[in-house]
């Protein structure tokens, strides 16, 4: 079974709570880490700090999700962290290109810029959707290699 582990903080705790419904809907296993209410205050990069690290943890089997008012925020959170790669996808298309061309692990959507109907369809895309290789193979290990470089 597939696990994504799930984040937001108090601008997108709405959407956070439907995309566990989407994700528990097309089989994953859902670890919810946080917030919990709506009116926690907790800053978002603490929220994607958790998630990467969860990922990190899982030795990179798990997919992450994380939510802000824009999505920007995690994202940049996200990257920060080795072997996390984290795009924002407000379309069917920027969710496809994160899995085929960019091997991404982690999406990331703003609560503020998308609806909830859309939300869920971007979701499902996501959760069938993979990295083959192809073309953007050879790009994407160019990424690795430039990250093992840096985080010597």
């Amino acid at each position: 079974m597939k696990k994504v582990y799930v984040g937001c903080d108090c601008a997108a705790f709405t959407l956070k709570e439907a995309a566990k419904k989407v994700f528990a809907e097309q089989g994953y296993e859902v670890v919810d880490l946080g917030i919990n209410t709506a009116d926690d205050n907790t800053a978002y990069p603490e929220v994607a700090k958790r998630v990467c690290k969860a990922i990190i943890a899982d030795d990179y089997k798990a997919e992450g999700a994380l939510f802000c008012g824009t999505g920007i925020g995690m994202c940049i959170t996200a990257n920060k962290f080795p072997g996390i790669y984290a795009g924002v996808a407000h379309d069917n298309y920027a969710c496809e290109r994160l899995r085929l061309s960019n091997n991404a692990n982690v999406i990331c959507m703003g609560e503020r810029i998308i609806g909830p109907e859309l939300a869920k369809k971007i979701l499902r895309e996501w959760c069938t959707t993979s990295f083959k290789g192809g073309p953007s193979a050879d790009k994407v290990a160019l990424i690795k290699k430039y990250e093992k470089e840096l985080y010597k």
